[in-house]
Order: C-alpha cells, then structure tokens, then sequence
C-alpha cells in the first residue's frame, strides 16, 4: 500500500512559511534540504517548503494534532491576530468546530494556503 511522504507547499518566502508552520504546530525549526526547508512531521510525512517568483496557488492542507498540541495551536493563532474560521466556507468567522467528537480551525499561512488543525480524523457525514 503507498503511503504519503512529502509534500511541496509552494511559497513567496520559504523561510517565512516554514517558520510559520513550525510556530504554529509547535515543531523544531525547518532544515534545509536542496531548494527546500523542510519541516518533518510525526508520521514521517515531511512539508517541504520551495519558493516560486509570481502568484502563489493556493491549496489547502490540514493537520491532525493532538488536544494539547490543538490548544497551543489555536493559542498562538489567536496571539498572532490571525483570522480564523469554524469551516472551509469562512461563513463561522471567529469559532472553531467540534466535528466528530474532536476539535477543529481553519486558518490562513503569510501566502494564503488555508490550513487546518483538526483533532479527530474526518469521519462520516451523517455521523455529524
């Protein structure tokens, strides 16, 4: 069976980015790999974070964490002034959601990229 290893997150500023990423998840800082900053992740999944000249694509990535690493998470968006919304939609401004038992926020990187934190894995709709 295939399983993730990395992912590129294209940015204006890789350091940036990285040191965005690594503050907000609470992780060492990115080391560089090649044209890279990478931020390696439990689960052995790396973030590798390469700078692109021009407008950035914006995609969306979400992150399962823990209930701790959740507050802590949610606490330093909150202390950086980051917007922050209950659903992809931005329609619940200022919340968080508690789907599936769990906990979860979507918030914006210095590119845009909308990111997540979720402390339960997605599960089925109807289970809502």
């Amino acid at each position: 069976m295939a399983e993730l290893n990395h992912i590129i997150i294209w940015c204006s500023d890789k350091q940036r980015s990285a040191a965005f990423l690594t503050d907000i998840l609470g992780l060492p800082p990115a080391k560089p790999f090649g044209h890279f900053l990478v931020v390696p992740l439990a689960n052995g999944v790396s973030v590798d974070f390469m700078e692109k000249a021009g407008p950035v694509s914006h995609q969306h990535y979400a992150f399962l964490v823990s209930e701790a690493e959740f507050d802590a998470g949610f606490a330093r968006i909150r202390a950086l002034g980051c917007p922050y919304w209950a659903d992809p939609a931005r329609q619940q401004p200022q919340q968080i959601n508690c789907h599936w038992g769990g906990r979860g926020v979507y918030f914006e990187d210095p590119d845009g990229h909308f990111l997540e934190l979720i402390t339960k894995p997605y599960g089925k709709m109807e289970d809502l």
